[in-house]
């Protein structure tokens, strides 16, 4: 039995109406759906702008991991030794909140702490939820705790699929926001300088034009009509891409063919070459193989719909999932705003820039 068993009840997350909640199960193995109550609305005071959800992300990181959920999760069991070495200093009893916790491969790893743990994929949640941890869907800009409910908090690699500096700051505020006073933030992100230098030639760096729409504080700004139209996909369509309906996918094909095309199209001038050397907005492909069961479903939808292509050389659906790489001293530059916040470490672990964090006031 874990240790989290004597204080949680099982949880399950399910999904009602759009709305995300929790769900006990009676000793009959009958489900009682419970709002979350965690935070209240008036403990989320970050502006709307920041909160919204630009479109890259919900296309190109939302749809794509529910997609993939499954064979995403069989690739992730390892434990980064920095990450368990942090888990495992961690005092008795101790609550870990874990934010953007995928399919869970850190919780429950240091026996003698608790741990709830969050991510914005409902199916990467079910995997979470059917392995018995204690899990809800949320998003990283607005946790759904209150105020210094955890001991200790957790984000791997996350903030990297933030579209913006101010949602990457916003989520780092309130990874600090939902700790005790004292407690500790470990936060791990891709490295620019990555140390297998050929991954970076099967990444498509997104263009300084796109990087100027959606690399800027706050909300992506009102792209010209000359630019990639992303068209909305609203997140509570079944599967994330709802149905397969070709005539907004026209546009989504057109939009990843010109984002491609273009990115591509770096020559050899002395401007592009300044551009590539300072590159850190890319699409990183995740090829899900067509024996994948997971393919007829919602990878039929992207396929149709332009948000996903097929390769038949290596026999798979290849998605791109959007990364904003950070340059070293990144991390450091968005904390250095926030005044309840010390690093109290910092280290390149296995081409990811990683930082402790303490809680102050």
């Amino acid at each position: 039995m874990s240790a989290g068993s004597g204080i949680f009840s099982t949880m399950r997350e399910v999904k009602v109406k759009g709305v995300s909640s929790l769900c006990t199960l009676d000793s009959n193995g009958e489900s009682h759906i419970l709002q979350s109550e965690l935070a209240s609305d008036s403990q989320r005071n970050s502006s709307l702008n920041v909160q919204f959800t630009p479109e890259i992300e919900k296309k190109y990181v939302h749809h794509v991991y529910d997609a993939i959920a499954p064979h995403f999760s069989s690739t992730r069991f390892a434990k980064w030794p920095k990450v368990a070495n942090f888990l495992s200093s961690l005092p008795s009893e101790s609550l870990v909140l874990d934010a953007g916790c995928g399919n869970g491969k850190y919780l429950g790893f240091n026996p003698d702490c608790f741990y709830i743990g969050c991510d914005i994929s409902a199916p990467l949640i079910k995997i979470c939820a059917d392995r018995g941890h204690e899990v809800l869907v949320a998003d990283a800009v607005d946790l759904p705790y209150r105020t210094g409910f955890g001991d200790a908090a957790i984000s791997i690699a996350v903030l990297h699929h933030l579209s913006t500096e101010g949602r990457r700051k916003k989520a780092i505020e309130e990874l600090i926001r939902v700790v005790k006073k004292g407690g500790l933030v470990l936060i791990t992100v891709w490295a620019v300088e990555q140390e297998d230098k050929s991954l970076l030639a099967k990444w498509t760096p997104l263009t300084q034009k796109y990087g100027e729409e959606w690399i800027g504080p706050g909300s992506p700004r009102v792209r010209s009509p000359s630019s990639c139209t992303l068209e909305s996909i609203p997140e509570t369509e079944e599967n994330g891409f709802g149905e397969c309906k070709k005539d907004s996918g026209q546009s989504s094909m057109q939009s990843l063919q010109e984002i491609t095309s273009q990115s591509e199209s770096y020559s050899g001038t002395s401007t592009d070459v300044k551009n590539a050397n300072n590159q850190q907005e890319y699409f990183v492909p995740w090829h899900l193989p067509y024996h994948r069961a997971e393919v007829s479903g919602a990878s039929a939808c992207a396929l149709a719909n332009g948000l996903a292509k097929k390769d038949d050389k290596k026999g798979a659906v290849v998605y791109n999932r959007y990364y904003h790489v950070f340059s070293e001293g990144e991390l450091e530059r968005l904390v250095a705003g926030i005044d309840n916040a010390v690093i109290v470490d910092r280290f390149f672990d296995k081409s990811n820039w990683c930082i402790v964090l303490e809680k102050k006031l």
